[in-house]
């Protein structure tokens, strides 16, 4: 293969897997394909669920592995990979390790806007707060977030929720596990 494009990464005509270090960013996991389907998935078509835009353009960008987990490096070059072909919008369903500046630069010089979880199991939710601090601090805030929770039926937040307020989507959902 060769590096049509020049970024450093041989035949990443779909993305790139920053776990294996090659052009296969598939889903060996699961939850990315969950939360592309939330944005993606065409509706109107009596097929499956409905996502929130029909009409999109999604790049797997994988640095978890197969059980969930990855490093805040890889999380950080997934950032600026996407930066570098100009995304506009990161969807960023993934829980993390204490606060990282680093990981805030690539956020904060990557220019798009961070859609995040809002919250999740127990051990995500200090990475929600780490943002919640720096979200909060005085100044002008250069970084743009949406956080993104899940409600049971009568639409409360659930328990698992640690997003800053307020909540900025929060998708009716039964059966969110």
């Amino acid at each position: 293969g060769i590096d049509d494009d020049g970024n450093g990464y041989v035949d990443d005509v779909r993305g790139w897997d920053f776990v294996n270090g090659d052009n296969n960013p598939m889903d060996d996991h699961g939850h990315g394909s969950h939360t592309a389907g939330t944005v993606g998935a065409v509706g109107g078509n009596g097929v499956g669920v409905t996502g929130v835009a029909w009409n999109v353009r999604l790049m797997p960008l994988k640095f978890l592995n197969s059980s969930g987990s990855g490093s805040t490096s890889n999380a950080i070059l997934a950032i600026q990979y996407a930066a570098g072909k100009s995304v506009p919008i990161t969807n960023n369903s993934w829980g993390g390790g204490p606060k990282s500046n680093a990981l805030q630069s690539a956020i904060t010089n990557a220019g798009a806007l961070f859609v995040a979880s809002a919250g999740g199991p127990a051990r995500e939710s200090h990475v929600v707060t780490n943002w919640r601090l720096r979200s909060s601090r005085p100044g002008p805030v250069t970084e743009v977030y949406i956080w993104v929770a899940s409600t049971p039926q009568r639409d409360l937040t659930r328990g698992m929720t640690a997003a800053p307020p307020p909540i900025t989507s929060a998708p009716h959902n039964t059966n969110t596990a």
